[in-house]
């Protein structure tokens, strides 16, 4: 495996339909929203949830803390608004940020290779937008300097994330060698599915450490049962059709994730102690 120096540059997937978010489920009262909150759930503007700070200004202080100095949003075209913000904004930010459009919500690898042209010839970290990750993960993941990611363990994310259960079995499994080289990913895995049943399960939160030959990769994915072009798929392509070692560093911490109007509430508790400085 070779590697070429920690990660300081960063792509953020900021593309999704926040179907999830837009749907309503009751008064906003009754889910700890205010006005503001309620009108960015309703478009599904995860990254731009506000709470003291946009919700992404956060996740950029924390990049920022792990070393992190430049950073790619992978944005829609109709995403005019948070283009304006972070423009308007730049002068005194730690992260230095630009674009890259994503013309249809194709899935996750075709986001990423979207972000082709606007990343430098050298390792960047991939994280989503409505996650907010521990900035030693971030350190972490940074410091593979190659391919690989960081996973988390299940119960962790239900102790220390607030995340149901039920959610963080939905989530991506992961499984790796004695050498900590990833052999799979698992995509929504079933409930008798061996990863799921083992006594540890280690789970992909989308922070991951890639080189340039990620993009490649994507661009041989096929659509996945769902019709999406999935990142995961990348990465076995990569490890498959490649040879390219993946590395998985396991840690056990809490991520937030903002994917519903549900975890508005308790999000903002969490950060209502961080004083972001992007």
């Amino acid at each position: 495996m070779t590697t070429a120096g920690p990660a300081t540059q960063a792509v953020i997937l900021a593309r999704g339909l926040g179907t999830r978010m837009r749907r309503a489920s009751g008064d906003m009262s009754a889910q700890g929203l205010d006005a503001a909150q309620d009108a960015a759930a309703s478009i599904g503007a995860k990254g731009m949830m506000p709470f003291a700070r946009p919700f992404l200004d956060y996740s950029l202080s924390v990049l920022a803390d792990a070393g992190i100095r430049e950073a790619v949003l992978v944005i829609g075209p109709e995403h005019q608004e948070m283009r304006r913000y972070f423009e308007e904004t730049a002068a005194g930010r730690r992260v230095t940020l630009r674009f890259a459009v994503q013309a249809e919500p194709r899935g996750t690898a075709d986001a990423v290779l979207a972000a082709q042209d606007a990343v430098r010839d050298a390792p960047f970290l991939v994280l989503n937008s409505d996650n907010l990750y521990p900035a030693e993960a971030c350190r972490a993941a940074a410091a593979i300097g190659g391919c690989g990611l960081v996973a988390f363990e299940a119960e962790a994310l239900v102790a220390l994330g607030g995340i149901e259960a039920e959610r963080v079995l939905k989530f991506a499994l992961i499984d790796a060698d004695a050498a900590g080289l990833m052999r799979t990913i698992r995509e929504k895995p079933s409930a008798d599915d061996p990863l799921a049943l083992r006594a540890e399960r280690w789970v992909s939160m989308n922070l991951w450490s890639f080189t340039p030959v990620i993009f490649d990769a994507c661009a041989r994915v096929r659509p996945s049962p769902r019709g999406e072009l999935e990142l995961q798929d990348a990465v076995m392509t990569a490890i498959r059709e490649l040879r390219e070692p993946f590395r998985v560093v396991q840690t056990r911490a809490g991520v937030l994730d903002l994917s519903c109007r549900a975890d508005v509430e308790f999000v903002g508790s969490q950060l209502a102690a961080m004083d972001p400085r992007p």
